[in-house]
């Protein structure tokens, strides 16, 4: 029959939708604004598209948002002190060090240099702690997004036999714990296992986030399992394509995310709840003192 598509840019909307109005009764009552700040080094041109969607979509919701564009030969202490300072910012609830950085710079350093409560990508090691402990604050972006598409199923993860391909701890490792603590059974796979026809096969949940473009033939899909294309990659011809086979994919499989329009506008739309439940950690911070 095919599968149904769980539409990432509608669903993202909608999130849009439900953040502006907080963002709106925060402001009605004399609150600031959620202010974001993103952070790009260097001028690679992917993401500085990607930051012009984040802006563009800060700007939708009413956030206060600030670009902070460093020259590719900025140093490693030159972008920490302006971490610091960020950091020290009460206009400013979340910074987001756009990534890759230049090889010149040590990317974990930098990110546990941003306090854990302005870590709206998620990927400070005390957030993804206490995701792994089932104490959750700030999400990592992508795989909740995941999460939310998940969700709109209306169907219980509980149980399933859930793989996920790929081992990042932007989008693999911190998505295996979504799925644990949804009480799946999990598998992680990466470019050492083996049989790794065989364990997708088997899987009632499949998250594909390896970053090679539709390498995941139909034939791997369960029947009616739910396929999940995390993946974004540029054919030769310019055309956009996730990690799987979307055509043959969705018809074995009972939902599938397309690619583009599926899991990357869900993490927009989780970076945007990311910096409203910061802000309103920090208001709560406010009013205890």
């Amino acid at each position: 029959m095919g599968a149904q598509v769980l539409d990432g840019k509608a669903v993202a909307g909608k999130i849009r939708g439900q953040v502006k109005g907080r963002v709106d009764a925060i402001r009605a009552t004399g609150g600031r604004a959620p202010g974001l700040a993103v952070v790009l080094v260097g001028e690679n041109p992917a993401s500085q598209v990607y930051i012009r969607n984040k802006r563009k979509a800060c700007a939708e919701v009413g956030f206060h948002s600030e670009l902070h564009e460093l020259p590719v030969v900025t140093s490693q202490g030159e972008l920490l002190d302006l971490i610091d300072r960020l950091n020290g910012d009460d206009h400013i609830d979340g910074i987001l060090v756009q990534l890759p950085l230049p090889e010149h710079m040590d990317a974990e350093e930098v990110t546990e240099r941003i306090l854990p409560t302005k870590d709206v990508d998620g990927f400070h090691p005390y957030n993804l702690g206490r995701l792994a402990l089932r104490m959750p604050l700030l999400r990592p972006c992508t795989p909740k997004g995941v999460m939310t598409l998940l969700g709109r199923t209306g169907l219980s993860l509980e149980g399933l036999d859930a793989v996920v391909i790929g081992q990042s701890n932007i989008v693999g490792r911190p998505m295996a714990l979504e799925l644990l603590a949804a009480r799946c059974t999990i598998t992680v796979c990466h470019s050492r296992t083996r049989d790794l026809a065989e364990k997708v096969r088997n899987a009632d949940v499949l998250v594909a986030a390896m970053g090679r473009p539709a390498y995941v033939p139909g034939d791997w899909i369960k029947p009616g399992a739910l396929a999940i294309d995390v993946g974004i990659n540029r054919t030769p011809d310019g055309k956009l394509v996730g990690d799987l086979d979307y055509a043959a994919c969705a018809e074995r499989a009972a939902w599938i995310t397309p690619v583009p329009g599926g899991v990357g506008p869900m993490t927009i739309a989780s970076l945007l709840e990311n910096t409203l439940q910061a802000a309103e950690l920090h208001g709560a911070e406010t009013a205890s003192r």
